[in-house]
């Protein structure tokens, strides 16, 4: 029987589709030049990404990455201000200044995405330092991939939470690649969880393609955390099904790699879950995944109704 609710399962399984169908959107805008830039995908990742930002409480905090779109779904974002900021409106959480790199919604507890590797280290740091002077009762969760392991910044966030005993999980998307270098050329060690102990610090690795195990697991660690104990690294093992970015023709892995990591689809094994554990019944999954695809096309409708930026808001929101 599963120890995870109903409601908690249901609502996992409606982020994690909508994660899916945003980014399916996404692909296709791009695909028709209508929106410009880049933007990295995290299709493959939703168990990951969505499942550990639902363990936290409501009002924790989360910094966020690149391939972000996951997670700040994960948080519980408004949809509509989210594809409005892809499409440059004026409606969108930066009025349509930050794009897909850097969505942000304080509100929820989303201190923003970063178009920096290993950019939210330092934030996340601050952030905890705050809620633990505050005596907040609030954590941190830091999002990073494998690429971000091998920052400086990394390094120098994990020593000064550990020395501090803050509230913070940092939580590593490893998917294998850091844009085209598999994770193997880039370390000399195999887990980036190994790395825990130099700190001093717990090191947990899970399957990130299973959303009861990361669930499970970042509620556990969580309460942990929140029991000033210092801060935790988690290495979640994932899998990006498309390429690092628009532009990647990702021609250092082959085509059945990508096809035997297909067949680990964390919405598909959600869905199998859900159903073994007679949560759901099939009709309610189908109906949950379709109400996923309308969400993403009212948003499209939403956004492409909303007015572009006036021309003097050019000027707003600069600082020097």
């Amino acid at each position: 029987m599963s120890t995870i609710s109903k409601e908690v399962l249901k609502e996992m399984y409606k982020r994690m589709n909508e994660a899916r169908a945003f980014e399916e959107k996404v692909s296709y805008f791009f695909s028709r030049g209508m929106v410009h830039g880049t933007t990295h995908l995290s299709i493959g990742q939703e168990a990951s990404a969505v499942a550990a930002c639902m363990a936290l409480n409501d009002d924790d905090l989360m910094t966020s990455t690149h391939r972000g779109h996951s997670q700040v779904i994960g948080k519980g974002i408004d949809l509509n201000m989210m594809v409005a900021e892809l499409l440059g409106k004026y409606t969108g959480y930066c009025k349509g200044k930050g794009g897909s790199m850097h969505i942000a919604d304080v509100d929820v507890g989303n201190l923003g995405a970063n178009g920096v590797v290993g950019g939210g280290h330092g934030i996340a740091v601050g952030a905890a330092l705050t809620q633990k002077m505050k005596n907040t009762g609030k954590i941190v969760l830091c999002f990073f991939g494998d690429g971000a392991a091998n920052e400086g910044s990394f390094h120098e966030a994990l020593n000064l939470a550990s020395i501090w005993k803050l509230p913070i999980i940092f939580y590593c998307e490893n998917n294998q690649y850091g844009m085209s270098v598999p994770i193997g050329k880039a370390m000399n060690i195999v887990n980036v969880a190994d790395r825990a102990s130099s700190y001093g610090i717990p090191g947990y690795i899970l399957d990130g393609n299973n959303a009861v195990e990361v669930y499970t697991k970042i509620r556990e660690i969580a309460d942990y955390v929140r029991g000033e104990k210092g801060p935790v690294l988690v290495e979640s093992k994932t899998y990006r099904w498309l390429g690092h970015s628009k532009s990647d023709a990702q021609a250092y892995r082959t085509k059945e790699e990508v096809e035997s990591w297909k067949k680990k689809c964390p919405i598909k094994q959600l869905r199998t879950y859900i159903i073994e554990n007679n949560m759901l019944s099939e009709g309610e999954l189908d109906e949950i995944e379709d109400n996923a695809r309308k969400a993403i096309e009212d948003a499209v409708i939403y956004a492409n109704n909303s007015p572009n930026p006036p021309v003097e808001s050019v000027t707003e929101d600069v600082y020097a």
